[in-house]
């Protein structure tokens, strides 16, 4: 840089590692911050469920209840997606649950969907489809709309077939024949 009387000129400032501008003598700083990069999108990570599973919807809102972990005396609403791979004890209204092998679901549950690889205790309906896979286990008040179950799957308890009303207080009746 030439300095001459009455002139000056002017040049880009040097940045430093801090990113900050150095202003020249009788210059104004200028900041040019550092270049914004987004962070690297971490990948995700692998779930029980295989690849072809279409039970979990895209871009609902997803509760996780993790390994080791206990829920205990609430109640979960406004739920798309349940997963409990630890023990929750709660009424739910929901649209899907999924227990991972190891997790566990004590209490009231009424959702579109569920796939049950661990445990499920206590009154369970599902409107639309009920999946046992090879390790889980159902047991309690059971209603269901349609119902698979893997190879060592099991279901105990009171259990009911067929189409699943939304109104609570339509039940199912009952007839009595006349001899």
């Amino acid at each position: 840089m030439a300095l001459h009387f009455g002139k000056r000129e002017f040049e880009q400032p040097k940045p430093l590692n801090s990113g900050m501008a150095t202003p020249r003598y009788g210059q104004a700083a200028a900041v040019t911050p550092p270049p914004i990069t987004p962070p690297a999108a971490e990948p995700e990570p692998a779930t029980a469920t295989p690849a072809a599973s279409t039970t979990t919807p895209e871009g609902g809102s997803k509760l996780t209840v993790g390994p080791n972990i206990k829920l205990k005396g609430v109640e979960i609403t406004d739920c798309d997606t349940l997963v409990v791979e630890g023990t929750v004890e709660a009424t739910m209204d929901s649209r899907v649950i999924q227990i991972a092998e190891q997790g566990a679901f004590k209490g009231s549950a009424e959702i579109d969907i569920a796939e049950i690889r661990g445990t499920f205790e206590g009154n369970l309906t599902v409107r639309q489809k009920l999946v046992i896979h090879a390790t889980g286990k159902v047991t309690g008040h059971v209603r269901y709309g349609k119902l698979v179950i893997e190879e060592g799957g099991q279901i105990a308890g009171e259990i009911a077939c067929g189409p699943v009303s939304t109104s609570k207080a339509a039940a199912p009746k009952s007839m009595a024949l006349a001899a």
